[in-house]
């Protein structure tokens, strides 16, 4: 490149220059930037770097120059990504499982390019995604992106679903028979990524997981379900799914010692109704979609908590009870015996 080509880049490699090296408690002299700019073949004179820097001031980048001694120092002390902000965005992409291994490296690296090269090291030291579950299919980033466009465009789209073998191999679900449905919106939930769809020949809500998702497609049919999906709550949705598995919804009444009321609250949000029943307990009346997963949950919470209505609900747990007994070879009689 012509040097004199190269001086028009001089005003945007000072600031990649300044962004780099500086930051609130690092700067750098004028000495240092004309060596720095002297590495990308561009020369550059005291004088007209304090004509550039004004014109950075200009355009909104935070410089502000410091006497130390008799040296001047320059640095950036206000960036979009403050390093807190910065750590979360490192966290948030670390701890999705439904990102690669791969690709959480490969964002994280672009998110240190976001601070400066002081700042990235600390965001370093934070990285510990080797031993992390994560999920296999790279092909979810085109997946999110064929699922928006689908969104934005208000089509039907058709895929392939799959699972897991015994033998750690992909098997097509439906014997391979290709999925139709309207996508409505993307959901991150137990550490995974759903996309929220209506199947139209079923008439009903469906979620997929996207890592699971191949070969999609849009059909160009217009999308079913819009009315279903006009006073759909996505946060509600994911409260009433336990582990996004399905079940029919029901209205449950839990009642729960004092102790487990920041756990329900967690669980199912402030506006719950939580009634008490004497000096020690309350009940919960809370609408889930009844699975196995929302009965475990429930008898994960040990003796403080106990499901009392409706007895339909009642009587599966019962079942639920009796299965995990006859599994484990427990008997009835002699388990009643160590009881009492």
């Amino acid at each position: 490149m012509a040097e004199r080509s190269k001086q028009k880049l001089k005003l945007i490699y000072l600031m990649q220059i300044l962004m780099e090296k500086t930051d609130e408690t690092h700067s750098i002299t004028m000495a240092e930037m004309i060596t720095a700019l002297k590495a990308y073949g561009i020369t550059a004179e005291r004088k007209s770097l304090y004509d550039d820097i004004e014109c950075l001031r200009t355009y909104g980048l935070e410089i502000i120059g410091t006497q130390e001694g008799r040296t001047y120092c320059y640095q950036v002390v206000n960036r979009q990504f403050e390093l807190a902000e910065l750590k979360l965005l490192v966290d948030s992409v670390q701890s999705a499982r439904f990102i690669t291994a791969k690709k959480t490296n490969e964002l994280i690296k672009k998110i240190e390019g976001l601070a400066s090269k002081y700042e990235a090291s600390k965001l370093h030291r934070q990285v510990y995604v080797t031993q992390r579950v994560k999920t296999i299919n790279e092909s979810i980033y085109y997946n999110v992106d064929a699922i928006h466009t689908a969104i934005a465009e208000n089509s039907q789209i058709t895929f392939r679903y799959f699972q897991w073998n015994v033998k750690k191999e992909m098997e097509l679900r439906k014997g391979g028979a290709l999925y139709r449905v309207s996508p409505w919106a993307l959901s991150c939930d137990d550490e995974n990524y759903y996309m929220i769809a209506y199947d139209d020949v079923e008439e009903k809500i469906k979620h997929f997981r996207v890592d699971k998702m191949l070969h999609i497609e849009m059909n160009g049919k217009k999308r079913e379900g819009k009315q279903v999906f006009q006073c759909f709550d996505i946060a509600v949705y994911s409260r009433k799914m336990f582990g996004m598995y399905g079940g029919e919804e029901q209205l449950v009444k839990i009642q729960c010692v004092n102790e487990l009321a920041g756990v329900i609250i967690d669980r199912f949000g402030k506006e719950i109704s939580m009634i008490p029943v004497d000096g020690k307990h309350f009940t919960a009346s809370v609408r889930v979609a009844v699975s196995r997963q929302f009965l475990s949950w429930v008898m994960a919470l040990g003796e403080g908590a106990k499901i009392v209505g409706p007895e339909p609900v009642v009587e599966q747990v019962r079942e639920e009870t009796k299965r995990l007994m006859q599994q484990y070879d427990i008997k009835t009689d002699s388990y009643k015996n160590k009881t009492t």
